[in-house]
């Protein structure tokens, strides 16, 4: 039983990882059209908080994997 609900904590991890970095990314577009030149702060802007969601996404599929 924990073994499927370990697995559908990974799942859940990955699919909100998935929708955050979506959403990171169509709101930096909008943000770099609305104000082209400040590409450059809004870029890296994005890719930090993108590691930082990868970071946590990562994290939690370990943890599930280590309730299992």
């Amino acid at each position: 039983m924990t073994g499927s609900i370990a697995a559908i904590g990974m799942g859940l991890a990955v699919i909100g990882a998935g929708i955050g970095l979506a959403s990171i990314g169509g709101k930096a577009m909008e943000a770099i059209a609305r104000q082209p030149e400040a590409v450059g702060d809004i870029r890296s802007n994005m890719i930090l908080v993108a590691a930082l969601i990868e970071g946590a996404a990562l994290i939690a599929i370990v943890f599930a994997f280590l309730v299992k």
